[in-house]
C-alpha cells in the first residue's frame, strides 16, 4: 500500500452523531443554526445523561436521522460532570461519535456577554470573569479530548455559520479538512494551529525593494522565496513527514486540522510556503484543503 492509498477515505454505514460543546458566548447556538440549515437534526441544551437514550432512538432510525448533532452545555456543573461516563458508554456500545468544541478569548467572551446583557451560567454572585473561569475548569479535559476545536474570537455570526457550513455540510461524514493558514509571528501564534512551522529561515523579501510592496500571491514573491536554499526541500520534506499524521488522524476518527505557517509579518514567506503547501497537500487522496492568510494586510 502506497501513502497515497492509506488516505483513500472509507465511507460509513451509520448515521453520524456530532456533540457540539465549548465556551458559552463562543457560538453554540450559532453552530447549531448552521448545522439545522444543512440537514442536520439538532437537540440543544441536552443532559449528558440522556445522549445515550436519544442515541438508541436514533440508530433504530437511521435512515430519518443520518446526522444528529447533540448541543450540551454546561449551565449545570452537575449534569455536565456526567459527560465523560456518557461519552464513554456510547463508544463502549459501539457508537461513533465526534466533538465540536467552541471557544473564545476571554475578553471576546466578556464583551459578549455584556452586549447581550447577560450573566454567564456560573458567575453566581461574582463577575463574568469568574464565571468564564469556572467554565474553563469544568471544560478543560473535554477541550483536549475533542475532534475539532474551533476558535471564534475573530469570527462575527456569519463567519462563524461559513466556518460550521465549511466543515459539516457535505452528505455523509467528512473525510479530512485541512485548514492550511499563513501568519506573522509578531502578531502572535495562532491559537487553534495543530502544527506551526517557521519559513524565517528564508530569506526575506521585504529587503528587496522590488518585493517589498508584493505579496507571497505574487509569482515574483514566490518565485523568489521558493527558489531560496533549502526551502524547496523544506515543503516536500514537511508533506511528506504529514501523511503518516493525517492517516493516523482518519484513525483516531479526527477529521480537521490546521497547519500554520510563520514568517516575521505574515506577508512573504509565509503565503507563499502555505500556497504551496496547500497545493501539494490538495493532490492527497481524501483530503480537503482551504488556503488562508491570517495577517496579510496588516501593517
Amino acid at each position: 500500500m502506497t501513502e497515497a492509498d492509506s488516505l483513500t477515505p472509507v465511507k460509513p454505514t451509520e448515521s453520524e452523531l456530532l456533540v457540539v460543546t465549548g465556551m458559552s458566548g463562543a457560538g453554540r447556538s450559532t453552530a447549531a443554526n448552521a448545522l439545522e440549515d444543512h440537514g442536520w437534526y439538532v437537540v440543544e441544551n441536552l443532559p449528558p445523561q440522556m445522549l445515550g437514550t436519544l442515541t438508541e432512538l436514533v440508530a433504530r432510525m437511521p435512515q430519518s436521522i443520518p446526522k444528529l448533532a447533540v448541543v450540551i452545555d454546561v449551565r449545570s456543573k452537575e449534569l455536565f460532570n456526567d459527560i465523560k461516563a456518557a461519552l464513554a458508554g456510547l463508544r463502549a456500545a459501539g457508537v461513533n461519535y465526534r466533538v465540536l468544541f467552541l471557544d473564545a478569548d476571554d475578553a471576546v467572551l466578556v464583551r459578549r456577554f455584556e452586549q447581550g446583557r447577560r450573566p454567564h451560567p456560573l458567575q453566581g454572585d461574582g463577575r463574568i470573569l469568574d464565571g468564564i473561569a469556572a467554565e474553563r475548569d469544568v471544560l478543560k479535559e473535554m477541550k483536549y479530548a475533542s475532534d475539532i476545536v474551533v476558535d471564534t474570537t475573530d469570527l462575527n455570526v456569519h463567519a462563524l455559520a461559513t466556518a460550521v457550513t465549511e466543515l459539516f455540510s457535505e452528505s455523509g461524514p467528512i473525510v479530512l479538512r485541512l485548514n492550511v493558514m499563513s501568519f506573522g509571528f509578531k502578531y502572535g501564534l495562532p491559537v487553534d494551529a495543530n502544527f506551526v512551522a517557521d519559513v524565517r529561515f528564508i530569506p526575506n523579501p521585504h529587503w528587496v525593494p522590488q518585493l517589498r510592496p508584493q505579496t507571497g500571491l505574487d509569482e515574483p514573491v514566490r518565485e523568489y522565496v521558493l527558489a531560496a536554499a533549502g526551502a524547496g526541500d523544506f515543503v516536500s520534506r514537511y508533506v511528506h513527514a504529514l501523511v503518516p499524521v493525517l492517516d493516523g488522524y482518519r484513525r483516531e476518527n479526527k477529521h480537521y486540522a490546521t497547519i500554520a505557517v510563520g514568517c516575521t509579518g505574515g506577508k512573504h514567506r509565509s503565503v507563499a510556503v502555505t500556497e504551496e503547501i496547500a497545493k501539494r497537500l490538495a493532490q492527497l487522496p481524501g483530503v480537503q484543503v482551504a488556503a488562508h492568510h491570517r495577517d496579510l494586510g496588516r501593517e
